[in-house]
């Protein structure tokens, strides 16, 4: 695998170049010891799942050795799944139980077993170990092995987890590679890493700085939340590269100082993971006038992203929506009916949008009739190619392709995608609850937070007081950007002529 094999040369030949640095406890990591430290937590992976190719559960927040441990799990024949602390207690279980993993490597304190499990301790302790090791070659993950599972809101309440192959990972990287080389001159770049080792945008500034020798800035979450603090290690940071979601760049729009002359090294802002808005563009080129701005699209099941664009003064200024991009070298992206056949619609006409190409992930773990759905083998002249329905609606233009919305129920709030069906199947647990319809509040086009609609085999005297017991309870079960702003209790559900919630009626109510 390529990305391996050059975290080898730059272990030799870069030493001492920061490879990750978490911003808010300075902790930080060179190439030589990350290629050291994978290689000792590698050891005492050997030899406590050593016939086991399954997955393995990686559990913590922006440490370093999160990076080592990622890395170990690869060079071992692993793929890995990262789950961050933001993830509530029942939901790490569930992905335990789906990747149906021997062994879960927790960074950070948690109550949930398994048959074999690290602690922090534990993996401080193998890297204190002076002795030299070395992992076969052979060992590594490569081609078609799986690298990396991330798991992503289902609709039945369940995780699912999204296989992207070793050769997915490189192809996105060289892609990468060749946007950056476009971009600046400059080498060894500082990239930004806001998003969490479970969002796949992490994999955008994690492994594309790695794959160039660069240095992986990092945010963590409490850095995040102090946004004085924030501003002020920005200024010290020399970041080149920021790579976050539209939604985190507007947060920190409202600070005036946040402009080129405070952080004259930027060269590049990428975006993925939502719409980017005209408004955003043009403040941005404002205030980075030496930068440029690139919007991407992408699911998780496509590595990451598959489309790119440098948006220009005209475009930011168009009353035209933005578009989300070109098709990457090696991704040929149709728009279709529910045919799914070739050459799908022309220029201009909207449908789904499915993306065939070199990244497309190898399905679902353990889930065959899922994968059976979603991904299929398109028929094209020249030849088959692995393609994936992503259920968003889209049309082209001049080979641009422009983003129109879902065209189910799942939905993007800050970046993070989000099934309803997911938190209505964990509200309609309740014991009380007796029918539940989930909807993202809507202002002026941008998804501002969610509302659960309920009925209820009782009456209640505090509609507010039961509120915060929805609240209380889905944040047990799901992340915490699934947790409905409110819960509207209703005495009946208002239903369609085929039976159905009538999800525009109940939107009228918001």
């Amino acid at each position: 695998m390529e990305l391996l094999k050059r975290l080898k040369t730059y272990s030799e030949d870069n030493a001492e170049n920061i490879a990750f640095k978490n911003a808010y406890t300075e902790e930080s990591i060179t190439y030589a010891q990350l290629w050291f430290y994978s290689n000792k937590i590698a050891e005492h992976i050997d030899a406590t799942v050593a016939d086991d190719k399954k997955p393995i559960v990686v559990y913590g927040h922006k440490s370093p050795l999160m990076l080592a441990t990622f890395l170990a799990c690869v060079k071992t024949g692993h793929p890995y799944c990262p789950v961050d602390i933001s993830m509530p207690k029942d939901r790490l279980s569930d992905i335990v139980d789906a990747s149906e993993t021997k062994l879960l490597i927790a960074l950070e304190d948690t109550e949930v077993s398994c048959e074999n499990k690290f602690t922090y301790d534990d993996i401080k302790e193998f890297v204190q170990d002076d002795n030299e090791v070395e992992i076969s070659e052979d060992r590594f993950v490569s081609g078609s092995d799986v690298y990396y599972i991330i798991f992503t809101s289902g609709s039945t309440g369940k995780p699912k987890g999204v296989m992207i192959t070793a050769d997915c990972l490189d192809n996105y990287l060289y892609w990468m590679e060749s946007m950056m080389n476009r971009s600046t001159d400059r080498k060894h770049l500082v990239y930004l890493n806001q998003a969490p080792f479970s969002f796949d945008l992490s994999v955008m500034d994690t492994y594309t700085s790695l794959f160039t020798c660069g240095t992986i800035w990092s945010m963590e979450k409490r850095l995040q939340e102090d946004m004085g603090l924030m501003h002020s290690k920005l200024k010290e940071s020399g970041l080149n590269v920021w790579v976050s979601t539209p939604s985190f760049m507007n947060v920190c729009l409202l600070n005036k100082e946040f402009n080129g002359e405070n952080l004259p090294e930027f060269t590049t802002f990428l975006f993925c993971g939502e719409v980017l808005t005209n408004k955003t563009a043009r403040e941005l080129q404002k205030r980075f006038p030496k930068a440029e701005v690139i919007n991407t699209y992408g699911p998780t099941e496509s590595t990451v992203a598959v489309t790119e664009v440098v948006i220009d003064e005209s475009m930011a200024n168009s009353e035209h929506p933005l578009s989300i991009g070109y098709d990457k070298p090696g991704t040929h992206i149709f728009i279709m009916d529910e045919s799914y056949t070739y050459p799908g619609k022309p220029e201009g006409e909207k449908g789904e949008i499915v993306i065939a190409g070199n990244t497309v992930a190898a399905g679902y773990l353990n889930q065959p009739e899922l994968t059976e759905d979603k991904f299929f083998k398109l028929s094209t002249p020249d030849g088959e190619m692995w393609a994936y329905k992503t259920g968003d609606e889209g049309y082209k233009e001049n080979d641009l392709l422009y983003y129109c919305g879902r065209m189910d129920f799942q939905i993007k709030l800050n970046g993070y995608r989000i099934e309803l069906g997911d938190i209505e199947s964990n509200i309609l647990e309740m014991d009380d609850v007796t029918y539940c319809v989930v909807l993202p509040i809507e202002k002026r086009g941008e998804i501002k937070g969610l509302a659960a609609f309920v009925t209820l085999d009782h009456d209640i005297e505090d509609e507010f007081e039961y509120s915060q017991t929805v609240r209380k309870y889905v944040g047990e079960k799901l992340p915490h950007y699934m947790v409905p702003k409110k819960c509207i209790v209703l005495e009946e559900m208002p239903m369609t002529n085929n039976g159905k919630a009538d999800r525009r009626a109940l939107k009228e109510m918001l």
